[in-house]
């Protein structure tokens, strides 16, 4: 049961309408006007020292853990200096686009065209990448065989060494940057490191005078109490590791405050929270704390992760809809000599994200063989609720996956997970996971109206397929190693780069290759209706001959037109990926298997190499949009299939094993950034006791089967359908989108149709 505090808290944060802020906008702005013509690390740093500094703070009623982005809970927060141009022709449909909407107020909208664009134009991010970008490679992301994702936004997808901060305090990490400083005075990250650190102590600091000053002023003496203690609490962590739970809960939250005032980047995510807490949740336990109070700790901090959300521009928020921020947390799995880690705050985690039913934190399991039945059962019960949570990971493959790439093994088996689903080695690692998407249906588009005159056998078009997808991969790395260069010269983070292992000790910024490990992530984006395709193609162009592929081309062509008897039979005659069929399922292993290899063969510019993974967020609603229609079935414009690896949307009709025993047809070690399958069943079948233990059998299924990771929706069809006729009635109905959680009724109509179209299963 909730808390009356906690009732309250969470209702706070729907009372007002998402507005947007300009205030880090303005500070940042302001900064840069001051710091004209020093070196770009120098000039980020004082920028965030600003907004430290100086932007408004508060503490809410009831609140036990403070600190937020904003004033007002869930104010979407732009970056004019990574992009001014989006935000400017968006001024006037922020409220009325069809996907996260924002409120702006007009004062707002006119201190924007007349102060912050005219600064930014012709000196953001945006425009030092677009004057370098090839015209080959802006054409492939024009037509959506590509797309590159960080030319508009600050470094995410990241996990910071939360454990050593929490341990040391700033203070360690001030006097070790101090004591580098003086064998290396020259060197500008160091400079920039040590003014965001103690930025970051007088930022803390401010929250501890605010509490005193509240508690001063407060007449209710339990939470003069509660308010005296946030003061002690904020005084003792500016500069020093947490003595117990509630300091370390408060210090983690500060730093993630902190990180989105650098970047305003989505993704900086938790990590392996239940770990590198245990320690301090055992000695409050020791000095006499009551559990119930530090759930009420954690009840809060759920609260704080879904205060913040991301504001995209109108297009990207198609490929990321719902506002997610990927504050992922990853409970369970193996510790460092491969022996099980599940531990007590893993269940109380478990349990608190069934309390609060909310979107953040995308909360996340990793099950192997080693992993207690006990466990297997409480997260079974919480997917039942029917959040979309937790996701579940297989170690049986990742730490494999990630030592066949380079990663020592004790590293591997402590991968967590940032943002969706992307692979990561938390506090050693930055991988640009999202850097960008790959569209394999629409290279097979382009591959069939360049050759369809030409082709003669399915080899020879499977062949020239692959070959494009060569091509189209080389450019994609091309567009990304210039988007990786904008990012060092102008845009590092000299304070998230102190909480990753390497940077201090080399003195370089992330974005300069200071990390121990540096990958770039791109995702493959069509592998199911590409399949599907192919096998139809093969059927019946090559095989049976009933028409020539340029007929094919042309019915295409022509989106099915006087034609739809036969896009029937494409649909209905034809086996799909996801029904166990060997034939079409191998088609798919044999086009992801090339395509993984192919991005493999590259490095980064900070000597690291590219990475392939396979997962979608709700990019196959527009990448779909750019594809004409295929041999699948699929009409002009149509979604693609949802996830990554999931099976196409209705056609997976052999039940939720078939679609298991497909997805474990392929080489699911390459896909080391990370995929994704999509489940949905049916609230009845996982009704009492015995559906329970149907889930925890699908899990050791989807474990022993090699499958990286894979997510539930248990929510009706019938449900979801009311609430898109009634949303006022479901305001806290929260639903798996792809690799996130999202409130159902504030996605677009298209995400919300597509997740009501996802096959719903029977066990």
């Amino acid at each position: 049961m909730l808390t009356s505090r906690i009732k309250k808290l969470k209702e706070d944060l729907f009372v007002e309408k998402r507005k947007i802020s300009l205030e880090r906008a303005t500070l940042y702005t302001e900064s840069y006007r001051e710091t004209e013509g020093e070196p770009s690390i120098i000039r980020r740093a004082k920028a965030l020292e600003k907004i430290l500094l100086n932007s408004k703070i508060k503490i809410s009623d009831g609140e036990l853990i403070v600190g937020g982005r904003t004033i007002e809970p869930r104010a979407g927060v732009i970056s004019p200096e990574m992009s001014p141009y989006w935000i400017l022709e968006e001024l006037d449909t922020f409220s009325t686009r069809p996907q996260d909407k924002f409120e702006i107020s007009e004062e707002d909208k006119a201190y924007f065209s007349e102060f912050l664009y005219p600064y930014w134009k012709g000196k953001s991010l945006k425009d030092d990448i677009d004057k370098i970008l090839p015209e080959h490679i802006k054409e492939a992301a024009r037509t959506k065989i590509i797309s590159l994702n960080q030319t508009d936004k600050g470094q995410g997808h990241i996990i910071p060494q939360y454990d050593l901060i929490l341990k040391k305090g700033l203070d360690f990490l001030i006097d070790e940057i101090k004591s580098k400083m003086q064998d290396h005075p020259e060197n500008n990250f160091y400079r920039a490191s040590l003014i965001t650190l103690e930025a970051s102590k007088e930022y803390i600091l401010r929250y501890a005078k605010l509490a005193e000053q509240l508690a001063a002023g407060e007449k209710n003496n339990e939470r003069k109490l509660e308010l005296q203690r946030i003061a002690k609490v904020c005084n003792n962590i500016s500069y020093k590791g947490a003595e117990n739970f509630y300091e370390a809960v408060q210090l983690f939250w500060f730093l993630n405050i902190v990180f989105q005032h650098e970047s305003n980047a989505s993704s900086i995510s938790p990590g392996r929270f239940d770990q590198y807490m245990l320690s301090y949740f055992n000695k409050s336990l020791k000095l006499g704390e009551e559990k119930e109070f530090l759930k009420e700790l954690l009840r809060c901090l759920y609260i704080k992760f879904n205060s913040i959300v991301a504001v995209r521009s109108e297009e990207s928020a198609r490929f990321f809809g719902g506002f997610p921020i990927g504050y992922t947390i990853v409970l369970s799995g193996q510790d460092e000599q491969g022996k099980d880690a599940t531990n007590e705050l893993s269940y109380i985690m478990l349990d608190i994200l069934g309390e609060i039913k909310l979107p953040q934190p995308n909360m996340s399991i990793r099950i192997s063989e080693k992993s207690p039945r006990e466990f297997l059962i409480k997260a079974a019960e919480i997917i039942r609720i029917g959040t979309g949570m937790p996701q579940v990971f297989n170690d049986e493959v990742n730490i494999l996956a990630y030592s066949n790439r380079g990663v020592e093994l004790k590293d591997a088996r402590d991968y967590a997970v940032v943002g969706c689903v992307e692979l990561s080695i938390p506090g050693k690692t930055y991988g640009l996971h999202d850097i960008a998407l790959f569209n394999l249906l629409k290279v097979m588009e382009v591959t069939l109206k360049e050759n369809n005159e030409k082709i003669t056998s399915f080899e020879e078009l499977m062949d020239k397929i692959k070959e494009k997808v060569s091509e189209y991969v080389e450019y994609m790395v091309k567009g990304s190693n210039i988007v990786d260069l904008g990012h060092k010269e102008f845009a590092p983070t000299p304070f998230l780069s102190n909480f990753v292992q390497g940077t201090i000790e080399s003195g370089k910024d992330i974005t300069e290759g200071g990390a121990k490990y540096n990958f770039s992530g791109v995702q493959g984006i069509g592998i199911a209706n590409l399949s599907d395709s192919l096998y139809v193609i093969k059927k019946v162009v090559f095989e049976d001959k009933e028409i020539t592929l340029p007929e094919l081309v042309k019915i295409l062509d022509e989106n099915y037109e006087n034609n739809e008897v036969l896009r029937q039979r494409f649909i209905n005659k034809f086996s799909k990926y996801g029904n166990d069929n060997t034939e079409v399922d191998e088609l798919s292993s044999d086009i992801l298997t090339h395509y993984c290899d192919e991005v493999s063969k590259y490095k980064n510019i900070r000597d690291g190499v590219f990475q392939p993974g396979s997962y979608t967020v709700s990019a196959h609603i527009p990448l779909g949009g750019a594809v004409g229609a295929t041999a699948d079935g699929r009409k002009a414009g149509e979604q693609l299939a949802d996830g990554g690896l999931s099976p196409m949307v209705g056609r997976d009709r052999l039940g939720p094993t078939a679609s298991l025993k497909s997805v474990s047809k392929l080489d699911n070690y390459l896909t080391s950034n990370g995929s994704l399958l999509n489940v949905k069943f049916s609230p009845s079948t996982l009704e009492g006791n015995s559906g329970i233990m149907k889930l925890v059998g699908y899990m050791q299924a989807f474990m022993r089967l090699k499958i990286q990771h894979i997510q539930f929706n248990v929510v009706s069809v019938d449900t979801l359908k009311d609430a898109q006729k009634h949303p006022e009635k479901y305001q806290n109905l929260v639903v798996r989108v792809a690799g996130y959680s999202a409130i159902f009724v504030e996605l677009d109509k298209a995400i919300q149709d597509d997740i009501i179209n996802r096959t719903e299963h029977q066990l």
